[in-house]
């Protein structure tokens, strides 16, 4: 007897598809890592100069968290990260049910034993960080003049040309104050004496947007006194006069200390 095997069904013939290019690499496309709070900055940057030009005016409510995020091309959580910061700064306040607003700006102190504008917290950590700025930027600025390279000066021209003008055009140019004093911590050749600096950018951003929001003034307003500060820096690391240098980064610091306590009623 002779057993006959099943017949097995007959499998439809699929279309060829066209052979698909391969994908490309991503270490080949050359990207760079972009991090979280780099675009909860820019969000921050846009809105805080909305604010201070009065595009949105005290008591303006701010667009949706859905909108910002669409009209930034973030994420949600992105666009919370810098209204956090806003609020923080206390440029912002929020009720709940209702939205986000811009809160009215601050009235001039009537006497100078009215208490800060920020927290005494808040205020004595951006004082201890230009402290520490003051022991570490005159010598990366003394280091600097001694071993900056050609692509050091290019990237710190970069940067005063950056500031001076967002400073013409009223934006905001706190990235370019800092990226200056980044480009002179990378001339010193000392990766360390970058990473000290790495860890005050957030200070760095937060002292001048406070500075600003306190004194009540536009963004471009006194940014050429930090401007000249900075060119004379400059001039004194493409100089190579080292002592010069280190002299003129300690007194620009100084200045910036002075400029924040000026800006604010008591401390």
């Amino acid at each position: 007897m002779t057993l006959e095997r099943p017949v097995q069904p007959v499998r439809p013939i699929a279309a060829t598809a066209p052979e698909a290019a391969p994908a490309a690499s991503v270490s080949d496309l050359g990207l760079a890592l972009v991090r979280h709070e780099r675009f909860a900055e820019r969000v921050y940057d846009g809105l805080f100069h909305a604010i201070m030009t009065g595009k949105l005016a005290p008591g303006a409510r701010l667009p949706s968290e859905l909108e910002l995020a669409g009209h930034f091309q973030v994420s949600r959580p992105v666009v919370r990260q810098a209204l956090d910061r806003l609020r923080k700064d206390e440029l912002v306040s929020s009720i709940r049910g209702s939205g986000t607003y811009v809160r009215s700006a601050p009235a001039p102190a009537p006497e100078p034993s009215a208490p800060p504008l920020p927290s005494g917290g808040d205020m004595g950590h951006i004082l201890h960080g230009l402290e520490l700025r003051l022991v570490v930027e005159p010598e990366c600025a003394y280091l600097a003049a001694l071993r900056r390279k050609p692509q050091d000066l290019a990237r710190m021209e970069e940067m005063l040309d950056g500031f001076e003008k967002a400073a013409v055009n009223g934006d905001v140019a706190h990235h370019f104050d800092y990226g200056f004093h980044e480009a002179i911590a990378q001339a010193t050749a000392n990766p360390r004496m970058a990473q000290v600096l790495g860890s005050l950018k957030f200070d760095v951003s937060h002292a001048i947007n406070l500075w600003r929001h306190m004194a009540q003034m536009k963004p471009w307003q006194r940014s050429q006194e930090v401007l000249d500060e900075h060119r004379a820096i400059f001039n004194l690391i493409r100089d190579q006069d080292a002592e010069g240098a280190r002299r003129a980064m300690r007194s620009h610091i100084e200045r910036a200390r002075i400029r924040m306590l000026e800006a604010t009623p008591a401390i």
